[in-house]
């Protein structure tokens, strides 16, 4: 993309006319994703007026079972989430709701994640603190066909869509594990039992086992600690 430049408007794909407002009787379906009750409620209250939410779930598996069942229009979705995040969600939602625009809504600023969120099949991403701002116009920008970026510094949408190279370290843990071995390495860093991550994969105990076993050997960890340490570093679990 090099012939592409950044419109005066950052968060917008360049040479692109502003999108055009939902028509009556067309309001677009929207699913939330979102673990904290307050910031949830305060996404529907904020959405609610021009678009039709179709439901609001709390973790990362409830919301590839809602997103399977109801295929809305746009999902909204954290990093950070319960059983699983949503990173790795939003690679399984390429197969369960595969026409919904993915819109990331996170604390997390770090371009890392952004670089990350889109590879995953994001159309958009908004920051928290700028969601009443920037979000409706994400959802509308996406919803036409582009993408979005709210404002965070040292961010800039061409380089992101451009594919450049990866930062020292990006990318880590999508290159060393499978996506299964990611679901286990959250539910472990979560502080769940083998029992109970068998129960919820619906897989064997000794899966879990070996599985954890490869994860630790493949990441060089020696402790659940350090494991829960590192899930941690890269978003997979919110930071105590």
């Amino acid at each position: 993309m090099s012939n592409e430049t950044i419109p005066q408007s950052p968060g917008r794909e360049a040479n692109t006319p502003a999108p055009t407002p939902p028509t009556a009787g067309t309001r677009p379906r929207v699913l939330i994703a979102e673990d904290h009750t307050l910031v949830r409620e305060g996404l529907r209250m904020l959405l609610a007026g021009e678009l039709d939410i179709v439901d609001t779930v709390e973790d990362g598996r409830a919301l590839l079972g809602a997103a399977e069942r109801l295929q809305p229009d746009v999902i909204l979705l954290d990093i950070s989430m319960p059983l699983l995040n949503g990173l790795d969600a939003a690679r399984q939602l390429a197969k369960a709701s595969p026409t919904s625009k993915l819109v990331f809504v996170t604390m997390h600023a770090d371009p890392a994640y952004v670089r990350q969120a889109f590879r995953a099949g994001a159309s958009g991403y908004v920051v928290k603190s700028s969601a009443s701002s920037h979000l409706t116009e994400a959802i509308a920008e996406v919803l036409a066909g582009r993408r979005y970026i709210s404002p965070i510094p040292g961010v800039e949408l061409a380089e992101v869509l451009s594919g450049e190279p990866q930062e020292s370290g990006e990318g880590e843990l999508s290159d060393a594990l499978t996506p299964r071995q990611r679901e286990i390495l959250q539910l472990v860093a979560e502080g769940r039992t083998a029992r109970e991550i068998a129960v919820v994969l619906g897989i064997s105990r000794k899966t879990v086992e070996f599985h954890k076993a490869s994860i630790m050997r493949l990441l060089r960890l020696r402790t659940t600690a350090e494991l829960t340490r590192y899930a941690m570093a890269h978003g997979i679990i919110a930071s105590a």
